[in-house]
């Protein structure tokens, strides 16, 4: 009695997956960008069901991001829905408009400190700007804590915090169908993005998004569960095959980039041009973060150290 809803997105990733749970209270989880199209399209499947938007009862957010937070508000406004989100989420959605831009100031000291060129920063900052469009600010409701379990009338959704796509990610184990619902902690057509994030517990240091997102990926590999409903593209029927296939990618990108180092001392941003050409420039923070968070399994192994270089971070191996 869960119904996947792919609601278009205007990102490269392309649609995202709403999921309708067909229980008491009627259940949302996540609703799309803020955008009419993509309202129209997820009413439509509502109603392909059987159902209105004034049915909904819940939304439940998987995480902060806006391809999954952006119509939340609109549907609670529309059907009275209470809205269910992880503790550690309320506040940036509470205030999206100012956590967005604090955000983007601290991706831009990133960007800066890793090499990219003030001109490419500029662009990737007003860029950010205009998606904040596709975002909203989301009044919660019914705040859910790590380890909880949430109560529907014939189900019971354990919930657990699972950062390091975001900060706020969080997933929901029906342990009784082993079913797990995960937003974007674990896609089966790509890799998960550990994104950088501005650290939510007021340290000033950059925080390591694939190091703590390994931990969560290793935690949800031991979970029993036949199915995953993921956030974009299809079910995943074998998760700890997947997530295997996912450890082992990583240690080879990180070896990779080790051989680079190797090779000469180089900045997070000249070791993504190394990697992926033009591609570093049109899509730099995906990149820096992909970058940094291997350079960061590498310091932590002891293979490279951190210098600096003209108010540049570089990394030599060791």
């Amino acid at each position: 009695m869960i119904h996947r809803l792919p609601v278009p997105t205007p990102f490269a990733v392309g649609r995202v997956n709403v999921w309708l749970v067909e229980d008491d209270p009627l259940t949302l989880v996540d609703a799309g960008p803020n955008s009419g199209t993509s309202f129209d399209e997820l009413q439509r499947g509502i109603a392909g069901l059987g159902h209105s938007l004034e049915d909904i009862e819940l939304v439940i957010v998987t995480h902060q991001h806006i391809d999954h937070q952006g119509l939340v508000a609109l549907v609670a406004s529309h059907s009275g829905a209470e809205v269910a989100a992880l503790d550690l989420a309320i506040p940036f959605l509470a205030n999206f408009a100012e956590e967005a831009q604090a955000d983007d100031d601290f991706a831009r000291d990133i960007m800066l400190r890793n090499g990219i060129p003030e001109d490419v920063v500029a662009a990737l900052q007003s860029v950010s700007r205009a998606f904040r469009a596709w975002g909203s600010k989301v009044e919660v409701t019914r705040p859910l804590r790590d380890g909880e379990a949430f109560e529907l009338r014939d189900r019971t959704l354990y919930v657990h915090h699972r950062p390091g796509h975001s900060p706020t990610d969080t997933v929901f184990h029906d342990r009784e169908r082993r079913l797990l619902i995960a937003g974007d902690h674990l896609l089966g057509h790509i890799s998960s993005n550990p994104l950088i994030t501005r650290p939510r517990d007021g340290t000033s240091g950059r925080p390591q998004a694939l190091v703590q997102y390994l931990a969560s990926l290793a935690q949800t590999r031991e979970m029993d569960v036949d199915v995953v409903l993921a956030g974009h593209g299809d079910p995943i029927e074998d998760h700890r095959k997947l997530i295997d296939s996912r450890l082992e990618l990583h240690t080879r990108r990180a070896d990779k980039i080790h051989r680079l180092l190797v090779e000469q001392p180089r900045s997070a941003y000249e070791i993504a041009q190394a990697l992926w050409g033009n591609i570093a420039v049109t899509q730099a923070y995906l990149t820096l973060s992909e970058v940094l968070g291997h350079v960061d399994l590498l310091l932590n192994d002891g293979r490279v150290q951190e210098v600096e270089r003209e108010g540049v971070a570089v990394f030599q191996a060791l």
